[in-house]
């Protein structure tokens, strides 16, 4: 099924989506946030689906168009966010672009770090920063929504607490990553509001293109108009369920901790990239500089998450990046 976020209050209002996009309706005496839908999953997954499907089949009471734009995240906040780095060929293209050291037992050990939470953005909801000058970059991934995970878990028995699938753009500002790392204490400046494609869906509902706890879809990524890459999250080193199984190591998950794959990104470089650092650190290595800049006030970032036949299960991101002064008066997008 596909569930989505009416903006309102704090937390919004839980939909359910129609597989084509275009219809929804309010989860009306099931689950009032999606938060609380994923707390009480066992007891409220079938009559949620039960109404996607009356609402698929054209039998469903109070159905409204769908409209991403009246979106907020599928969770506006969530208990914790943690993202990882899966696709080892961007790490280590990231090493090299920090100067760091090599990480030890990356090929073996997945590195995470744990972001902040309580501030989500929409779909389409301008993004505020304070500096153009800080690096601002965008960063395309996939990610997870867990129900309550154990302490100690398998990877095995992690992906049985996998509910939702979700697509996102975790923004970073570059120039305070090095110092961060070199502190040993991990992101934080680095890190503003990551933002989420309206459509949270069952791992079902993508078919084939889920298995192996990796969504098989390439991630379309446009800057300003202009193809930037279209990776594919087939190419993930650590699976989802090993990603969870490591943030569960020593503590148990509370229901709703959001799991990050970490930018998407293929050794074929003809896929593009799903960053601009990215594409900076192979113009480094390919031509001796960086000749991409990073983004400017008023820039758009789209992305899109599509298969062979064009089907957007998680609907589209698209963003421009304005100044922080701007939303403080109001003028951004709530």
């Amino acid at each position: 099924m596909k569930l989505a976020t009416l903006r309102g209050h704090r937390d919004g209002t839980l939909l359910v989506v129609s597989r084509d996009l275009r219809h929804a309706v309010k989860a009306r005496g099931i689950a009032d946030t999606l938060l609380d839908a994923i707390e009480q999953w066992v007891g409220v997954a079938p009559r949620l689906q039960t109404l996607y499907e009356e609402l698929n089949d054209g039998h469903a009471a109070e159905v409204f168009a769908f409209d991403p734009a009246a979106c907020a995240a599928p969770l506006p906040r969530s208990p914790q966010w943690c993202d990882g780095s899966a696709f080892l060929n961007h790490g280590r293209l990231m090493e090299r672009a920090f100067n760091t050291a090599p990480i030890p037992e990356f090929d073996t050990v997945p590195v995470m770090y744990q972001g902040a939470s309580d501030d989500f953005l929409g779909p389409t909801d301008d993004v505020p920063l304070p500096d153009e000058h800080d690096g601002i970059d965008f960063e395309g991934e996939f990610g997870v929504i867990v129900d309550g995970v154990p302490m100690g878990s398998s990877a095995t028995d992690a992906l049985d607490h996998i509910r939702l699938v979700v697509q996102i753009n975790d923004w970073s500002l570059r120039g305070f990553g090095p110092r961060e790392m070199r502190s040993g204490f991990g992101f934080l400046q680095a890190k503003p509001s990551t933002s989420f494609a309206p459509i949270a869906v069952t791992p079902d509902e993508l078919g084939t293109k889920w298995r192996d706890g990796r969504v098989h879809l390439r991630l379309h990524v446009e800057w300003n108009g202009q193809w930037f890459g279209q990776p594919s999250g087939g190419e993930m080193n650590f699976g989802f369920g090993e990603l969870i199984a490591h943030a569960a190591r020593t503590r148990r998950l509370s229901a709703g901790t959001i799991i990050g794959s970490g930018t998407v990104s293929n050794v074929d470089r003809k896929a593009g990239s799903a960053c601009i650092a990215e594409r900076r650190v192979i113009e480094i290595l390919d031509e001796g500089q960086a000749r991409t800049a990073f983004m400017r006030f008023g820039d758009r970032v789209r992305m899109t998450a599509r298969d062979e036949d064009g089907e957007v299960p998680f609907g589209v991101i698209d963003q421009r990046v304005v100044p922080a002064a701007i939303a403080s008066k109001g003028e951004a997008k709530p």
